[in-house]
């Protein structure tokens, strides 16, 4: 993808999808235009912005049919901070349900991390140049005599007759070893190094509150704890890979992060609440008065309320709530008047089908075939699929979906699981060319589909 993603239309939104989703092109185009419609708003004045909230999507359809695939793709294109929910957690504590702010603490951690991680690969370069000093620290010390520096005759530095008191000389002797090191040369020589480890995590045990929020006493106390040090002998390579990140860590401002990570997730935030359906009317598991206070408590962070978290408070009223669920027993009618109508968007996604099956395994970018092929592709093993072998794996699948318990494209990963099962085993002792046709996917699964008892635990 060439184009930054704000750039692209909902066409070239549904374009990307369609690379790894087959159909569905009425989901897809339901969450390109409610994502396109976002980045609409950003560009209008400011009184107009805070007028415009996100359409919230319902999907309704089968499972394995792709509703949590788009909406995790469409976060992935987009860079948006992505939560999948299921409505069904809220009801484990009470009637009430378990606290739902919880989600969008969750959300808000994610998008810390992200932005943390942007801007941690922002500074790797400085960084990569810290860890550099810290290590040449450790072989040439800055104020000790010659025959006090570790390794400095193992690296070829002859020991000056004089003792190595002045900064120019450590200098130059440092670097001597900077090339070394970059080069990778003294990656297996072992190494001190001192790392500095947190205290771990004192919880407010019996304050509900407190634990959602995910608070602990030793954030709160900050610095006040005093921080441990401890050594370790590692190889340099091992020493490079442990600091890096340490290092990165020190060069990020987390003011920044936070304020930023909050803007990304008030702004750009995607919750999908799935199994909404077993929350709906009298098709869910449980007194009607729990899932309809699940229910109550969706709605105001759904409609737009403001959410205390560790990392200050967070506006709900412009994230994408994309919910879903199957609505065989319950139907969407069934959820409150007020929850139904902040999701004005309903999508129905269909069923999918043997010719659908097909498509899966060969057309999406990270197709199961082509996953199979490259894992063991790595043995040395090369792994053809004919044209009638993937015509089996998906009439199997198929079929079983329809004796069993149909649970979409979900079941083609079982079926490709058995059918690869001995040569993946076998790998790479194997024959270095596996030819995946009919009679092989026949002769793995023979006993097994025919056994409708067995089929039902093993596929």
């Amino acid at each position: 993808m060439t184009k930054n993603f704000d750039q692209l239309t909902p066409k070239e939104i549904v374009a990307e999808l369609d690379k790894y989703i087959i159909g569905q092109r009425d989901a897809k185009k339901a969450v390109a235009v409610a994502v396109r419609n976002r980045i609409r708003r950003q560009k209008l004045p400011e009184e107009w912005r805070k007028e415009i909230t996100p359409k919230n999507i319902l999907m309704i359809g089968p499972t394995g049919v792709g509703k949590t695939e788009i909406a995790r793709r469409l976060a992935q294109l987009s860079g948006s901070p992505f939560l999948k929910v299921e409505a069904t957690r809220f009801t484990e504590v009470g009637y009430v349900g378990k606290n739902v702010d919880s989600m969008i603490r969750e959300l808000v951690e994610i998008s810390v991390n992200m932005v943390k991680q942007k801007k941690m690969k922002e500074v790797e370069e400085k960084a990569k140049q810290n860890v550099e000093n810290r290590i040449l620290e450790v072989l040439i010390p800055s104020k000790k005599r010659p025959s006090q520096i570790p390794f400095a005759n193992i690296f070829g530095i002859q020991e000056p007759a004089q003792p190595v008191e002045n900064a120019r000389e450590v200098h130059e002797k440092r670097e001597e070893l900077r090339e070394k090191l970059r080069n990778g040369e003294l990656d297996n020589e072992e190494i001190e190094i001192e790392i500095e480890s947190g205290n771990p995590p004192i919880g407010f045990i019996g304050i509900p509150e407190m634990e959602d929020m995910g608070m602990d006493l030793s954030q709160l106390l900050g610095n006040i704890l005093p921080k441990h040090k401890k050594k370790r002998k590692v190889k340099i390579s091992e020493a490079k890979r442990i600091l890096l990140p340490i290092e990165e860590e020190k060069l990020v401002d987390m003011d920044d992060v936070i304020q930023e990570a909050l803007k990304l997730a008030q702004n750009r935030g995607i919750i999908f609440i799935d199994e909404m359906d077993k929350i709906a009317g009298n098709g869910g598991h449980g007194p009607d008065v729990s899932r309809q206070g699940v229910q109550r408590d969706l709605l105001p962070i759904v409609e737009g309320t403001t959410i205390t978290t560790k990392y200050g408070p967070v506006k709900t009223d412009f994230i994408l709530f994309i919910a879903a669920g199957a609505f065989h027993v319950s139907k969407p009618t069934e959820l409150i008047p007020e929850l139904q109508g902040r999701f004005p968007i309903r999508v129905e996604l269909e069923p999918l089908n043997m010719k659908d099956f097909v498509r899966i395994l060969t057309e999406p970018e990270n197709a199961l075939t082509k996953q199979y092929q490259a894992l063991l592709y790595t043995e040395g093993v090369r792994l053809d699929f004919t044209e009638d072998g993937i015509e089996e794996i998906a009439t199997v699948a198929y079929n079983l979906n329809q004796k069993l318990e149909n649970i979409g494209a979900r079941r083609l990963y079982t079926v490709m699981e058995k059918v690869l099962e001995e040569v993946m085993f076998e790998a790479p002792e194997t024959d270095e060319k596996i030819t995946v046709d009919r009679e092989f996917v026949k002769g793995k699964l023979k006993g097994i589909v025919e056994d409708e008892n067995l089929s039902s635990y093993i596929l």
